[in-house]
């Protein structure tokens, strides 16, 4: 009779070591081990999607136009690279009460609507809960069939009876597998589960959706190697007091991962915004100091956001910096070139910068906004509120050239604003809307001066 084999898995990163570690040598985590019982098992099984595992000349290989489905809300199709591509395997994460059940029901009774079978399996909820949310969504549709189940063999006997169009499994974390010896949740099971899934996705050509949780980090919980699997990776953002939600695509096989979508939570489910702009900047502060108006770009799209600072002396030898939206390092680089090129004390100044709205901005078009609101809010400098500032600066404080210029003037030209400050060697071509002016620098230190 065979020994049984234990093994220790992090349940961070998944690395396996035949010890109990304290601290994973792989990711740094600690206490992360759990042991587990291996298994080996005698039969193996290969994804054959293509029905052939011949190799052949990529020459040779007919292809048919990608076949996607519209889930009948513009900000997730636009996520999704413009629909959900049939035998797709999507992750959606998100924080607990963020809305990622929500979404993915009114996804089934949308695509249900359309006459597509949908098949959405609740491992967290009964099919009374479920039913109880749906109510309060108004879903109800002859297509859409619920299930209660963890079990991954019940489920794929369900999937092989029903043979839906899509599947929705909420929660990945809850699936096991019997021939798995750990609990559900761990490395192992959620790793097997999502192989399992991925196999019925390209074996049969259903679109699947899976729910997963997420860390205190805000990362998806389980190995990273759960990320590579799948073909889509969806975060699901916001704060609980927020109305408002993003949609953000980290990985798309489909599409592209600069998209995202923009939802308000509502009594009766998530709605669709389809002007981001003027959400983000109701409420705004008129003719403050601080306050500036950036055009940032979002994939194909261009937000307008509000960026806050506040400078204020500081009592402690070392001062302060805040960043919130912005890069951290971004702020403490440009404040340094304002201190050095513009000769502006800054050293005895605490710096907090927000940007409004919950919105994260990383492009560099974001940089001489930053700098004219340190500048604005330390010298009590008044930027008119229909200005937009929007620039990419060097160490030496020159304003260098952006890409999709005419498309951020343009959005702002339709959200009422008149003035532009932009980099000089973007003027050339730029075709400026009616009763709109563009003013081109070429420094910092001329912004200053067009200010005072």
């Amino acid at each position: 009779m065979s020994k049984t084999k234990t093994k220790y898995v992090c349940q961070a990163c998944g690395a396996v070591s035949p010890k109990w570690l304290g601290k994973c040598m792989e990711c740094g985590a600690w206490n992360t081990f759990v042991e587990e019982i291996e298994v080996k098992s005698e039969k193996t099984s290969s994804l054959n999607i293509g029905g052939d595992s011949k190799p052949q000349k990529i020459k040779d290989i007919a292809f048919d136009k990608e076949e996607r489905y519209s889930t009948q809300m513009k900000e997730l199709d636009i996520v999704l690279g413009g629909g959900i591509v049939k035998g797709s395997l999507i992750l959606v994460g998100g924080e607990p009460g963020i809305g990622k059940s929500t979404l993915l029901l009114q996804v089934a009774s949308n695509l249900s609507a359309q006459g597509r079978l949908v098949l959405y399996v609740s491992g967290e909820e009964s099919i009374k809960q479920t039913k109880l949310r749906a109510q309060r969504l108004s879903v109800d549709n002859e297509s859409l069939y619920i299930v209660a189940e963890n079990n991954m063999e019940r489920i794929k006997f369900h999937v092989e009876q029903l043979k839906p169009e899509i599947l929705i499994v909420d929660s990945i974390q809850t699936v096991y597998n019997t021939e798995v010896v750990s609990a559900p949740g761990s490395v192992s099971q959620v790793r097997e589960a999502t192989n399992q899934f991925m196999n019925i996705a390209k074996k049969y050509g259903v679109c699947t959706f899976l729910v997963g949780h997420v860390t205190k980090q805000g990362a998806i919980a389980g190995p990273k190697i759960l990320e590579h699997m799948v073909d889509t990776v969806l975060y699901f953002e916001g704060e609980g007091h927020n109305l408002f939600r993003i949609l953000r695509a980290v990985k798309n096989r489909f599409g592209s991962t600069n998209e995202i979508g923009v939802f308000e939570m509502t009594g009766t489910g998530l709605k669709e915004v389809d002007n981001p702009s003027k959400i983000f900047l109701s409420g705004s502060q008129i003719n403050m100091p601080g306050s500036i108006i950036i055009p940032a770009l979002e994939g194909t799209r261009t937000v307008l956001v509000e960026m806050q600072c506040l400078v204020s002396h500081t009592n402690y030898n070392i001062p302060k910096r805040m960043a919130i939206g912005i890069d951290y390092n971004k702020l403490v680089l440009l404040t340094a070139v304002l201190e050095k090129k513009v000769g502006m004390s800054l050293y005895e100044q605490d710096i907090y910068l927000n940007v409004v709205g919950g919105v994260s901005i990383d492009e560099p078009s974001a940089d001489l906004a930053i700098v004219m609101a340190i500048a604005s809010s330390h010298r009590d400098i008044v930027v008119p509120n229909d200005m937009i500032i929007f620039g990419e600066v060097g160490l030496t404080g020159e304003i260098r050239p952006v890409n999709q210029v005419q498309q951020r003037i343009n959005e702002a030209a339709k959200m009422g604003f008149k003035k532009a400050i932009v980099p000089h060697d973007n003027l050339e071509g730029l075709i400026r809307p009616k009763e709109f002016t563009v003013i081109g620098l070429k420094h910092i230190e001329e912004m200053l001066k067009y200010f005072l």
